[in-house]
């Protein structure tokens, strides 16, 4: 999946969607311990794709704070 389609969800549905590939991870490693995964390269994406969604989840809470307020620096006069 790429970062251009994750950008459109909520963060409702990347839960749902890290969900659904935690549980795709763990069926390939299933498959491969059992000799029956056909494509290994697979492992590979699933795992990208898991940092990808992690990596907007934590960066979505972000954009919606406002941005922090400035303090005036106290200075002494010397």
């Amino acid at each position: 999946m790429k970062a251009e389609d994750l950008k459109t969800k909520t963060p409702d549905e990347l839960k749902k969607l890290l969900l659904e590939k935690k549980k795709e991870q763990f069926n390939q490693r299933f498959q491969r311990a059992n000799g029956t995964l056909e494509n290994t390269a697979e492992i590979r994406k699933v795992r990208r794709t898991i940092a990808r969604i992690k990596t907007f989840l934590t960066a979505k809470p972000e954009e919606t704070k406002p941005a922090p307020k400035k303090k005036a620096s106290k200075k002494k006069a010397a």
